[in-house]
């Protein structure tokens, strides 16, 4: 499946159009985008066999995609996000960022014959573009596979199912969650963020099973080293294993779970992206 509308085409797709409206007032006049290859009707003449057919718009198809975004509950902070405007190669960049890059490009263009379901996972240290490159995939996804997804930070998504319990909220458990398995992409913003309990780990192991089992794909992004848990990893214990295990960072395994990590690498290949935190190398928020 090609471009669903390219972005040469879309920049002579659109004219504006004066009409005039009564508000219950009186006449007002207002402009609207008018598409210039349908003149509004959302079907084009196209010849085939010798003989004009109408077809869809790709007005109708960019619309929709319109739509879809507006549905996949996408933060203000990330809209921008796209796969275009991804930097990968400032000064000093570390390697991993552009073969992530371009790993995501790949994924966006093999989707949905070559994936068939696989996901992706993106670890790495904070502010290396983990949330950024998830959105643009999506993004992508959406624009230009004309697919439908959503977007979950992990700590909302578990306060959204904690709160469901609650006697005066009107959505249950079932309803918060039903999106989520059966959305057609799913980012999972900061896997393991949330402190890791007996429910939490139920709770992921829920979405992530189910999602498993249905082939839906799910792109994970995650702070958290792509290790198992600190008893996985012990061998004959030593001398220096206790202190060892203080000064050990927590991994994915610590924060999810072996089983649940295990699990997704069934279901997801793994993008490693290391470097400096890009918003305090590149980006540090100042006024004026």
């Amino acid at each position: 499946m090609s471009s669903v509308v390219g972005p040469h085409l879309k920049s002579e797709m659109w004219g504006t159009q004066r009409f005039a409206a009564r508000d219950g007032v009186g006449m007002v006049e207002a402009m609207v985008e008018i598409c210039s290859l349908c003149e509004g009707s959302g079907l084009r003449m196209v010849e085939q066999d010798g003989r004009q057919v109408a077809r869809p718009c790709e007005c109708r198809i960019q619309r929709r995609a319109a739509r879809m975004l507006e549905h996949a509950h996408i933060p203000k902070r990330y809209e921008h996000c796209s796969l275009d405007n991804y930097v990968s190669g400032f000064r000093g960049a570390d390697r991993t960022l552009g073969a992530a890059h371009l790993r995501a490009r790949k994924f966006v263009e093999g989707y949905p014959v070559e994936t068939a379901g696989t996901g992706l996972i993106i670890t790495g240290s904070i502010g290396v573009g983990k949330t950024h490159l998830a959105v643009g995939i999506l993004q992508a996804l959406v624009t230009e596979r004309g697919a439908s997804g959503l977007f979950y930070d992990y700590r909302d998504l578990l306060k959204q199912v904690q709160n469901s319990y609650n006697q005066k909220v009107a959505a249950t458990e079932m309803e918060v969650l039903r999106p989520v398995f059966e959305t057609e992409v799913l980012v999972l913003d900061e896997l393991g963020a949330a402190k890791p309990t007996d429910w939490v780990w139920d709770t992921v192991a829920h979405i992530l099973n189910t999602r498993y089992n249905d082939r839906r794909t799910t792109i994970i992004t995650t702070n958290y080293a792509n290790a198992g848990p600190l008893g996985a990893e012990q061998g004959p214990s030593g001398a220096n294993g206790p202190a060892r295990a203080a000064m050990r960072d927590e991994t994915l395994g610590d924060r999810i779970g072996e089983r649940m990590r295990s699990r997704l690498q069934e279901m997801c290949v793994v993008v490693e992206m290391q470097g400096e935190d890009f918003r305090q190398k590149v980006k540090r928020a100042s006024f004026g």
